[in-house]
């Protein structure tokens, strides 16, 4: 089942893995933050996980602000509790 662009992670699904890149996610939480959104984006990380079984993240310095990486460290630390494997580039 593909992955929509729009869900939580943008992930960029490759079969049975994804690959997350840090900075479009970066760009879509500072939108976020700009519609007063950004709860909604978080609001079900699981959902969007449970597709695939391995994500790979891409361009991790965009994680340098600390509440932006509580949060998807948040999300990635509940996919790994569930069996998810995460890769780092």
């Amino acid at each position: 089942m593909p992955i929509n662009r729009r869900d939580f992670l943008l992930l960029r699904s490759e079969g049975r893995s994804a690959v997350l890149s840090c900075e479009s996610l970066f760009m879509r939480i500072i939108d976020a933050e700009n519609d007063g959104t950004v709860n909604a984006l978080f609001a079900h990380p699981a959902r969007d996980l449970a597709q695939v079984k391995a994500v790979r993240l891409t361009d991790r310095s965009w994680l340098a602000r600390p509440d932006v990486r509580a949060r998807v460290d948040e999300a990635l630390d509940g996919f790994q509790r569930r069996g998810g494997r995460v890769e780092y580039d």
